[in-house]
């Protein structure tokens, strides 16, 4: 790499970048800068999945780059807090005041009494444990589980397989039977349709398993509207059908699985009947589904995100990823299972009892309106003993609470390595532009703490230039010269690997663990169990917060944008005399949020669904779907139960 800066000057100039964001596809992009100035966002074709086309959330970020809630200087709050009054002060004068404050917590309460709270605002290496976790590690602070997210079915995957990389989007058109589960590609990861279509194309049939009757619901051979948290019950009636039908791989399941006779004990009580019947949906649907999986191959099980945000999820994400082990779905090219490819590289709030937080540091998230129970959350926030920093981008919804706010720069503006999820990409995003305002990285802030706090050593990487150089040159094989070269890397079994032919189970004997004694022990009721639906008469409505065409988790959630919609069905609308537009005040004993109504059948009866990451300020009562969320946990994996909020609706004119 001749010069690690592009050129930011000039006329006109395209740069090539990487999208490091919270999504499977992590695009290469080609970015129009002009007067060094961000004109345009496109797609570059240097990456076969991206293939020069990206999605509306990032052709926009330039919006977020320039926009009105940007932050650009440090500032100290002069207000009370979520107020929004803050004062503009020097970088030297900030960093000071959080050394003083993290030297004053550690001497008064221990380091453990400072609380690091971060998630996947950025996915890149760069942004997120390295340089910050040095500096909480060294310092002594305490670590939050990061488990809003993926924590059931990251449980799942690396029980049974330990990780195994999945089936990438290439291969799907190479499947006979495609079954997309609590995953909607065309709101995260719009790279996979393409590839779905194009199996379709050849004949494959697609089935689609979620409350919802998205575009590709409604264009595939099977929609299975579930209720929400009901998963684990129709994954079981498959393996029950699988067992007690033939279509069991005996061969497979002695040679390379071990817990095979437990899963099917605990399958044995759930028939197709059953489980419908639990699960709300049309039996024939689910024996049809359950007899085109077993007798088609190649056939594949895309296990989303959206069915572990339950009191069952974990087990949910067990019983769906093991339908392949169990059905010999493994060995050739588009069968098995697809979920996350993150580790294919091998690249290495409110009230606390034990121990008390007295220092809150935020970055890389936006609690405030991702966290369950939100008005508890604010409410945490708003402690005045509590000081609290957060390094933003934007003025969020957290910021405002914060004692101070540092800004932070945006992936358009440094450096950073974008790895996907879905399929096995890494690429090197450069800076496009030079920082807005004072805006810093991740690495030059907690570099320049751990400096001050004299936690490196002298030949440790202090900056976001050092330290990526110093990431290229330990990235192994001829992966880090690939990426300077401005050339897409594949990993040592290539970029489309068979599962049981490329790439085995990362786990004890390469042997598909079905059984776990120690997650059978700690699951509420054991390990392939069902918890029973948590309504009531009072509240018998699920609230769903799926993703969006509009952000990224809550990122870009500052954006300008129509009228937050609650979607609800017909016949549960007629039932409270309710039209589409109307006003509505959707409630529990924790919150209530003011919006709204779509009528649609768009969504089975008995669930409504509000979007995922939307802020406060897009409601009519600046609350959003997190205050309706209890902080009850997933039974594996210590997740949130997002999908598990129970509520009422009514006309917002007669509340």
């Amino acid at each position: 790499m001749a010069s690690p800066e592009p050129k930011l000057r000039g006329p006109a100039s395209v740069v090539e970048t990487a999208c490091p964001l919270d999504c499977p596809d992590a695009c290469s992009l080609a970015v129009t800068v002009q007067h060094r100035k961000v004109v345009q966002i496109d797609g570059s074709h240097k990456n076969p999945v991206t293939e020069g086309y990206i999605c509306a959330k990032v052709r926009k970020f330039g919006e977020r780059v320039y926009g009105p809630d940007r932050l650009l200087y440090p500032a100290v709050r002069k207000g009370r807090k979520g107020e929004g009054k803050f004062k503009r002060v020097p970088w030297d004068e900030a960093l000071e005041l959080i050394v003083d404050r993290f030297e004053r917590a550690k001497r008064e309460a221990g380091a453990t009494s400072i609380l690091p709270y971060s998630y996947g605002g950025s996915n890149g290496l760069l942004t997120q444990d390295n340089l910050d976790a040095t500096l909480w590690r060294r310092f002594g602070t305490s670590r939050l589980a990061r488990t809003v997210c993926a924590a059931p079915t990251g449980v799942a995957n690396a029980t049974l397989y330990g990780k195994m990389p999945s089936v990438v989007y290439q291969d799907y058109p190479e499947a006979k039977l495609i079954i997309l589960w609590g995953v909607n590609p065309s709101s995260s990861g719009i790279h996979l349709i393409p590839f779905v279509r194009e199996a379709q194309k050849r004949g494959a049939a697609l089935v689609v398993i979620d409350p919802r009757s998205t575009a590709l619901a409604r264009s595939a051979d099977l929609h299975l509207p579930v209720k929400p948290g009901t998963d684990v019950v129709v994954a079981l009636a498959i393996h029950r059908y699988l067992f007690t039908n033939g279509y069991a791989d005996e061969a497979f399941l002695r040679e390379h699985t071990s817990g095979a006779d437990q899963l099917r004990e605990r399958a044995e009580p759930w028939t197709v009947a059953k489980a419908a019947d639990v699960a709300g949906v049309d039996p024939a649907t689910l024996e049809h589904i359950a007899e085109r999986y077993a007798k088609s191959s190649p056939a594949l099980v895309r296990c989303g995100w959206g069915l572990e945000r339950n009191r069952n999820g974990g087990n949910a994400a067990m019983a769906v990823l093991a339908l392949p082990a169990v059905g010999g779905k493994f060995g050739v090219r588009g069968g098995g299972y697809s979920m996350s490819n993150s580790a294919s590289w091998n690249i290495a709030l409110t009230e606390y009892d034990d121990p008390p937080v007295n220092v809150l540091f935020v970055y890389n998230c936006n609690p405030a309106a991702t966290v369950p129970d939100q008005t508890r959350v604010l409410r945490g926030l708003a402690r005045e003993d509590l000081f609290t920093v957060v390094f933003e981008q934007v003025m969020t919804d957290t910021a405002l609470y914060a004692d101070v706010v540092l800004p932070n720069t945006t992936f358009l503006e440094g450096y950073d390595f974008a790895k996907a999820y879905g399929p096995i990409n890494l690429d090197l995003g450069r800076p496009v532009i030079d920082a807005v305002g004072e805006a810093r990285s991740n690495a030059d802030v907690f570099g320049e703490l751990c400096a001050r706090l004299c936690l490196l050593k002298e030949d440790e990487p202090t900056g976001e230039l050092d330290l990526m150089l110093h990431v290229l040159d330990h990235l192994p094989g001829t992966v880090g010269s690939d990426l300077r070269a401005g050339a897409l890397p594949s990993p040592p079994f290539g970029i489309a690997p068979i599962q049981f032919v490329d790439v085995f189970p990362n786990t004890p004997g390469r042997k598909v663990n079905l059984f776990s004694a120690a997650l059978d022990a700690s699951a509420p009721l054991g390990l392939y169990r069902f918890q029973p639906d948590p309504a009531t008469d009072r509240y018998p409505l699920a609230l769903i917060s799926p993703s969006s065409e509009r952000t990224i988790s809550s990122t870009l959630g500052e954006l300008p944008r129509p009228d937050v919609k609650l979607l609800m069905n017909p016949d549960d609308a007629r039932e409270r005399g309710l039209t589409d537009g109307d006003l509505v005040r959707m409630f529990n004993d924790l919150g209530e949020v003011h919006c709204t109504v779509n009528v649609a059948p768009t969504i089975r009866r008995g669930t409504v669904s509000l979007p995922k990451g939307i802020w406060r300020r897009s409601t009519r009562n600046n609350t959003s779907g997190t205050a309706l969320v209890s902080d009850a946990l997933t039974d594996l994996g210590g997740g949130a139960c997002f999908n598990d909020a129970r509520v009422q609706v009514s006309s917002l004119a007669s509340a």
